[in-house]
Parts: structure tokens; sequence; C-alpha cells
């Protein structure tokens, strides 16, 4: 029971082939107490979602670029728990036209959706979250990232707010340890969910896994990912902040295919 007695906060459900979804059942099994959130048109989609949980619980809506919504979002977690020991940020959006091989033409207005929806949210989830971690004595912030160290096909600005969203989580990392706040991120693999799917040309991050990842990776199966969330957001990772830690099935590490043995 890694996360027994723990409050945490799931952004970011949508379906239960999300990362946010499984992160949910695996936290709860691991017995936290949570409250997700969905948004605008996906929220009747979230409230079916949670159904399918190990213990249904009650859904928030949450716009984090509006700030009603934050502070309702705060307010509820405040009355209903007094505390809140943790956060998975699985928030991210790019235009259309900041996506798929229009890198060059994107309008600068579009390039700072992505941004501010993308990674900017990170910082103002932490913030909004702080005063409930404090009365907890401290708390964990994880946020879903996927690796931008080279410039992906189609992925153009989202690619951009994901390298933004690395960097905030540092410096969200530096200015948030006094507190005895952890801010760290995850570098998923690619996964077969709904928002990966929205991405033109996903099929290619697929087909370049299966042939460099060292360890087999499974598009179809979040748990892995899930349950190095909930390591982040248990006490067995208390001194662990700033980092990127990669679930990728080794495909970071190595810049060719791996041969058969």
């Amino acid at each position: 029971m890694l996360l027994q007695g723990k409050k945490l906060l799931i952004t970011g459900v949508l379906t239960d082939d999300s990362i946010a979804w499984h992160t949910a059942r695996v936290a709860q099994e691991e017995g936290a107490e949570i409250v997700c959130t969905g948004f605008g048109r996906g929220l009747r989609l979230t409230e079916r979602s949670v159904q399918r949980l190990p213990n249904e619980c009650d859904v928030l809506e949450l716009d984090i670029n509006d700030k009603t919504h934050v502070e309702s979002v705060v307010a509820d977690l405040d009355d209903r728990w007094g505390k809140i020991d943790g956060a998975l940020h699985a928030i991210a959006f790019a235009p259309e036209d900041a996506l798929g091989g229009n890198f060059l033409n994107t309008p600068a207005e579009s390039a700072q959706t992505a941004f501010t929806v993308s990674a900017f949210s990170y910082k103002t989830l932490g913030v909004a979250l702080l005063p409930l971690m404090q009365k907890a004595g401290g708390g964990s912030l994880v946020a879903m990232d996927f690796d931008n160290t080279q410039a992906w096909p189609a992925y153009d600005w989202m690619g951009v707010a994901k390298s933004a969203l690395q960097s905030v989580t540092r410096y969200l990392a530096r200015d948030l340890g006094p507190y005895n706040v952890r801010v760290n991120a995850v570098s998923a693999g690619p996964l077969s969910t709904v928002a990966a799917k929205s991405i033109p040309g996903f099929t290619k991050f697929d087909s370049v896994w299966s042939e460099r990842s060292p360890l087999k990776w499974d598009t179809s199966d979040p748990d892995p990912v899930a349950r190095m969330v909930c390591v982040l957001l248990s006490d067995w990772a208390t001194m662990t902040s700033g980092e990127i830690i990669h679930v990728d099935g080794g495909f970071h590490a190595v810049a060719a295919g791996v041969d058969d043995h």
C-alpha cells in the first residue's frame, strides 16, 4: 500500500486508456484517496471513466487557464481534506495548426497556446496547490512529459512546449523545494491514448520504438508509466526532485536499433 492515506488530485482523466486514468487506478489500489478533474466537452467522458475505477471518485471541472476554476478546485479540496499530498499534471493541448508538419507556418498565437496550456499550467497548478501541500507538511507534483531532446515528425510546437515543461519542472523544483514539495516529470514512451491518436503521424512513433527500444514496448499498456508516477507521488521518493524520469523501455538511452541476441 504505497500510497496509504495519501490525498491526491489527478488531472487530465479522459478515457480509461489514458495515463491519468491508470494512475488513478494504481493510486487507489495502493491506498490513496483521489479526486479527478475533467474539462469542457470531455467532462462527461471523465465522469463515465471514473465509474470504472476500483472506487468511483468525485470529478471536478478544471480549465487550468480559468482562475475561477482553479480557485474552485482548491476550495473544494480544502473543504474536503484540508490538505493535499500530491497531484498529477496531465494537461496538454496544441492547436491543429501547431502540429502535423506546419512548424514554419504556425502563428505565434497557436504556439503561445501550446506553451500556456502544456507548460505554464504546471506552475499554475503548483502555486495553487502549495497552501494545501504546506498543510500536509509537503507534497509531490508529477507532470506527464514526452522526450523532446530530438525533433519529432509532426510533433512541432507541442515538442517545444514539452521542452518548456521540462524547464518549468526544474524551476518549480527549485522554488517549491523549501516548502518540502517535490516536482518531477515522467517522460513516457508512445501510448495509444485518445490524446496521442490526435497527433498526426503518431504511428511513426510506434514503429521507431519497436526498432530501438531495448525493452519490448507495448503502446497499449500505460500501467508501467502509471506505476512510476505513483512511486514519485509516494514517500519512497522523498529526495527526488527536478528529475525527468523516462519510462520508455530504454528508448532514450540508445542511438540505434537493438540487435537480437
